[in-house]
């Protein structure tokens, strides 16, 4: 007999209340202080503990301005009283959001890289030099005199140190063990090995993996036994003795009985209950299609795809289009009869390449791109690029590493054939393919192609099927989670691959 769960909703609140007081009724000493250690810990969700990254970011931004200002109006030999803070009030806002903005696009708030001290301080020193640098250029664009000059060295100087304070402080919950959520892994078989993995490469600073608890029935499918900590009956016993903050849920739909009777009885008495889905998709910016039946469409398709919140972001995103393509285009005007000039001496042909590609709705349109391989490059024969392909010209290196090659799609942007962000256009061949081995593949085909989008900032060039399933799981999340905030990292992050010359 099974019962079935379609979705259990993440509802933060204590689970140690209940537990601590079973365990008292039950003698063990021990048990109870262990209990009672944990029920103080701070016990926070993904999404929280980035806010409060965010959050204390923004404080240490906030102090050091106002540091820099005093220190400022010190060596201007001047009051530093209201009268001089007044003027300079926007440095308040100004640098904080430059600050989140830059620290968005180097993933400074990805729980990986903050559980890192190393890691962390190494982006760190990065984004204040960027912050340093967008000053200075502003500084010797602008009226002589209308800016300070010391006062920003003071800022990066006192915002490198405390926010690395802040970052690398021992008492901060990413890293404390103690502050890490104490979780159970419900369900067996491929899904449960999946999150195990996931929690434990790319969020091991956040969660304590405890076990696995599973029916009797699914000890065959479990990956490593020594997880299996026991069945649904034991799993209150379990949530009091361990001091359990959360439950993974690891089931697609079908639970045994004695395991949703185990777990209504954890939700009764205020345990965490999360999706496996739910959490992945948290932790890793995609989704883990290949684990999704068709049953679960729901997860995979934006919500309210028809509402007025998404017709205004449409209209806004169709908006920006115009404007970044009428901008882009303008200035690669400038550059083109010098990139027309080197790629012609560099290899004969055409300047520029057009090739069929799917837009929205799985109609084709051409697109346009500097060419940068050889002529009559594939005979033929639809294939993807590989590393260090022969094909790709000495020109067309450089034009595909700074993503140049990419530049005149502006004007299928400004057919509205193509966004600025979006899953990148595939072509017909490859789609049909893909759509027969990879579930929800043609679920691309569901917004407008883009010039760059999530796939590409947060996963390299594929020329395989396994990356083709790795683009699209993060191509998918794009897709449910599309907002001004998500397409403007990724831009930033687009703007940071060109600068770096780290495209394909």
């Amino acid at each position: 007999m099974t019962k079935e769960i379609d979705d259990l909703s993440t509802v933060p609140v204590d689970a140690t209340r209940g537990a601590s007081q079973s365990v008292s009724q039950s003698g063990s000493g021990a048990l109870h202080q262990r209990q009672s250690r944990h029920s103080r810990a701070l016990q926070m969700p993904v999404s929280e503990r980035r806010v409060v990254l965010m959050a204390g970011d923004v404080l240490a931004s906030e102090i050091a301005v106002f540091v820099a200002l005093a220190l400022w109006a010190q060596h201007a030999h001047v009051k530093f009283n209201a009268d001089f803070i007044t003027p300079q009030i926007h440095w308040f806002i100004v640098l904080p959001a430059l600050w989140l903005v830059l620290a968005t696009a180097h993933d400074y708030y990805n729980l990986r890289v903050a559980a890192r001290v190393g890691a962390s301080l190494r982006r760190l020193a990065l984004i204040v030099t960027e912050v340093l640098v967008v000053y200075l250029a502003t500084f010797f664009l602008s009226t002589p005199g209308s800016l300070p000059r010391r006062f920003i060295v003071y800022y990066a100087a006192l915002s490198l140190v405390l926010v690395g304070l802040w970052r690398a402080a021992r008492i901060f919950l990413i890293g404390w063990t103690g502050f890490r959520r104490r979780a159970l892994v419900v369900g067996a078989g491929h899904e449960a090995d999946l999150i195990w993995q996931t929690l434990k490469e790319e969020a091991a600073g956040d969660y304590e993996l405890l076990g696995l608890v599973a029916s009797e029935g699914e000890l065959a499918t479990v990956a490593d036994p020594q997880r299996y900590l026991g069945a649904g009956a034991d799993l209150r016993r379990l949530v009091v003795e361990y001091g359990v903050t959360e439950l993974v849920m690891a089931y697609a739909n079908d639970v045994p009985s004695d395991v949703f009777d185990g777990l209504l009885a954890c939700y009764e008495s205020g345990v965490q209950v999360t999706p496996m889905t739910r959490l992945y998709e948290q932790i890793t910016g995609r989704l883990p299609i290949e684990h999704m039946t068709e049953r679960l469409w729901s997860l995979v398709l934006p919500d309210e795809a028809h509402s007025l919140r998404a017709n205004l972001y449409a209209l806004w995103k169709r908006m920006v289009d115009i404007i970044l393509s009428v901008i882009g285009l303008s200035l690669f005007a400038v550059l083109a009869p010098l990139l027309a000039l080197v790629i012609v001496a560099d290899s004969r042909g055409p300047v520029f390449y057009t090739q069929i590609r799917l837009g929205l709705g799985g109609k084709p349109f051409r697109i346009v791109k500097l060419r940068s391989m050889v002529v009559d490059a594939e005979d033929g024969i639809a294939q993807w690029a590989q590393t260090n392909d022969a094909r790709i010209t000495r020109v067309g290196k450089f034009l595909r590493r700074s993503r140049i090659d990419e530049v005149p799609q502006l004007i299928n942007v400004l057919r509205g054939e193509m966004s600025i962000i979006g899953p990148r256009p595939e072509r017909p061949e490859f789609v049909e393919t893909l759509a027969r081995e990879i579930p929800y593949y043609r679920a691309r085909l569901a917004v407008k192609p883009g010039l760059t989008g999530w796939a590409q900032v947060c996963y390299r060039y594929g020329n395989t099927q396994e990356d083709a399933l790795r683009k699209l799981q993060y191509d998918l999340y794009y897709i449910r989670r599309q907002s001004p905030l998500l397409d403007l990292m990724i831009t930033l992050k687009t703007i940071g691959t060109m600068v770096t010359f780290a495209g394909t």
